[in-house]
């Protein structure tokens, strides 16, 4: 199978390595400005893996164009105007594999939906979710993921063509409960981070209880299985992102409430902005969510809000 990756980061570095490991002949394409493809270019290694030399390295956008197969792992806010870019450049017949988790914010579309409106009749889109760090995998540490589409057929042709001893693929059956399970887990990743902060941490048993239940509320008021909630894509993920040192969101939100500083990409800071608006349309109350916003975005105490969240509420369970 011949196939694009579109982003050198940390996550699109790893698929690269992956895909090329299992038999593939992959592609990574990295902007030509981009310092990390420089490096790439230059060393063919970051502080976690080195690529095989028969990676084929690439600033160029019609390269990409020229594989079946376009595996995306950028930030998820960036999609459409990737999009845009690619369906300018002009396509057809091409098979899409997004590997970002996020919900964009000006339209709370899913990213399937935003793919979906750039994408010519023959061509089709998927999703590749799920736990698992760069660092763990590349040390031979398997897990399980889910790959999901509207199309059976490359769903079916993917969990086949992917699937090794290191990472175990299911089919998903729910494609917006997959989508939004796996975007929402990492606003869950940030309050765990903020308790953590907080010398809290004994509370994220009741962090995870709660936020797969507010969760599992939301896809079922937006025509998803409230039981993907507790599949791969959210529940099935909390211990690489509630728990783990390896986890972006979780130390984002760590490092936020104890003052320190933090550059790298937490999806979860964009995503609780369009899981809000998301509760309004759908009349589903987030109260997890609601806490962490007003914690970003309002400056409210961290100690309060989730005090108020977690010990001082009194109500049913269920």
């Amino acid at each position: 199978m011949k196939i694009a990756v579109i982003g050198c980061g940390r996550w699109g570095s790893f698929i690269t390595w992956y895909l090329n490991k299992i038999g593939h002949d992959v592609l990574m394409y990295g902007r030509e400005e981009s310092k990390r493809m420089k490096e790439w270019i230059s060393t063919r290694s970051n502080q976690l893996l080195t690529l095989n030399d028969s990676v084929v390295l690439s600033t160029d956008i019609t390269e990409v164009l020229q594989r079946d197969v376009i595996v995306i792992s950028v930030n998820s806010q960036g999609l459409r105007e990737l999009m845009k870019q690619l369906s300018d450049t002009g396509f057809n017949n091409k098979k899409f594999v997004l590997c970002m988790k996020g919900i964009e914010i000006e339209s709370g579309e899913r990213l399937t939906e935003i793919v979906s409106k750039y994408m010519d009749s023959s061509s089709s889109v998927a999703v590749w979710l799920g736990p698992g760090h760069v660092q763990e995998f590349y040390k031979g540490v398997p897990n399980c993921m889910v790959i999901d589409s509207s199309d059976l057929e490359l769903k079916e042709e993917l969990v086949n063509d992917f699937s090794s001893d290191l990472i175990r693929f299911y089919y998903g059956s729910d494609l917006i409960g997959n989508e939004i399970g796996a975007a929402s887990k990492n606003v869950i990743g940030i309050a765990a981070g903020m308790l953590d902060g907080l010398k809290l941490s004994s509370l994220k048993g009741a962090l995870m209880s709660r936020g797969t239940r507010e969760i599992a509320r939301l896809i079922s008021a937006m025509g998803g299985n409230e039981l993907s909630a507790y599949g791969l894509c959210h529940l099935g993920d909390y211990e690489a992102t509630v728990f783990s040192t390896y986890s972006h969101n979780r130390k984002f939100g760590e490092a936020f409430v104890t003052g320190e500083e933090y550059k790298d990409l937490a999806e979860g800071y964009y995503t609780v902005k369009a899981l809000l608006s998301l509760s309004v349309k759908y009349k589903v109350e987030l109260p997890i969510c609601n806490a962490v916003y007003a914690v970003l975005y309002e400056n409210k105490s961290a100690e309060e809000v989730l005090g108020e969240l977690f010990l001082r509420s009194l109500k049913e369970e269920f």
